[in-house]
């Protein structure tokens, strides 16, 4: 055999080797999805309200992403929701078959944690916020409670779960830049737990978010039938439904402290974020941030949350990422300020 058809032979099957590669890479978003399912990682444990927002997300969704992919929904909690950070961020495909829905303190943690972390915000690729949240100081009524003014002079136990979570960190901040009067237990393991505990008066209150009092929440029938009442509300924007309820910018007069307030509540305006890794390709990236955004606004979407919880206030991936470049912008002194408040001291 000759040098020339040993090399036609060797051309042949190079060729072979790299088709299916090349294939891979002509295919469209709609022909890559309709052969790949989706992977939707929740920083959060099943029955909690990331779950039950992704949860209700998905069908919709996967409606209006080209090739309408299978979406599974797997739960990864742990560490305040950094643990499903960290793996998007290192671990996951780089294909665009999984993404993850984050927790809202994922976009300042790493800036403020006193261990590095392996997930940068201003990397991710940010597809969108199913809704902004709006807390609230909820209290119990056989508390004694009769407005906000009486938070400063009568201690309350407050239920919260980690130490880095905004169920402690915001009565925390309170407690030391405005000189509220919170007992805050936390090691609670997630919502049902602080329920119960509430039910049986192992605590007086815990920062709820709105649609937790009037929508899917284990609360709201407590507020329904007059249980537990909102004392105030700790939001860049008040709710309507709570409009006797002062804000907490109300008790604030020290511009460095509405700074601080502002920076630990600025990711409450992205308070269902979802995330791509860096890397995917920017077809299949533009493909996801569209469908999310047409979910968001398909009319069945809107009636079908209003109906479980609230309606919605999405926002684009666009605006989250501005969002966290607003943090990332943030004054030394906030941040001094606020790394005392998210890592245990020793």
């Amino acid at each position: 055999m000759t040098n020339k058809y040993l090399s036609a032979i060797a051309c042949s099957l190079l060729a072979l080797a790299i088709a299916p590669g090349a294939v891979a890479q002509e295919q469209s978003v709609e022909e890559f999805y309709s052969n790949n399912d989706l992977t939707l990682v929740v920083g959060a444990a099943a029955g909690g309200g990331a779950d039950f927002y992704a949860r209700q997300f998905v069908p919709f969704w996967q409606k209006h992403i080209p090739g309408n992919p299978d979406i599974i929904v797997r739960n990864l909690p742990g560490a305040s929701g950094m643990s499903a950070a960290i793996q998007m961020m290192s671990a996951a495909p780089k294909d665009g078959t999984e993404v993850a829905m984050l927790l809202r303190n994922n976009l300042y943690f790493p800036l403020v944690s006193d261990v590095p972390l392996d997930f940068e915000p201003l990397e991710a690729n940010w597809l969108g916020s199913l809704t902004k949240e709006i807390y609230t100081v909820a209290i119990m009524t056989r508390a004694g409670i009769e407005s906000a003014d009486d938070l400063f002079d009568t201690t309350i136990r407050m239920g919260a779960t980690s130490f880095a979570n905004e169920n402690r960190v915001l009565p925390a901040m309170m407690n030391e830049y405005l000189g509220t009067q919170f007992e805050i237990i936390t090691g609670y393991e997630g919502a049902a737990a602080m329920t119960l505990a509430l039910e049986r008066g192992e605590i007086d209150g815990r920062m709820l978010p709105v649609d937790n009092l009037i929508g899917y929440g284990n609360e709201a029938p407590f507020l329904e039938d007059g249980t537990i009442e909102v004392v105030l509300q700790t939001a860049v924007n008040s709710s309507e439904h709570f409009p006797d309820a002062p804000n907490l910018f109300d008790y604030i007069e020290d511009p460095e402290i509405e700074a601080l307030a502002r920076f630990v509540l600025a990711p409450m305006e992205a308070g269902r974020p979802f995330a791509a890794p860096a890397g995917i390709p920017e077809d299949r990236l533009a493909a996801l941030r569209q469908a999310f955004m047409d979910a968001t606004a398909d009319p069945e979407y809107i009636a079908h949350m209003e109906q479980v919880a609230n309606t919605p206030t999405p926002i684009s991936g666009e605006a989250v990422q501005e969002i966290v470049e607003e943090i990332y912008s943030a004054s030394d002194d906030v941040l001094e300020k606020v790394r005392p408040l998210v890592n245990p001291q020793s």
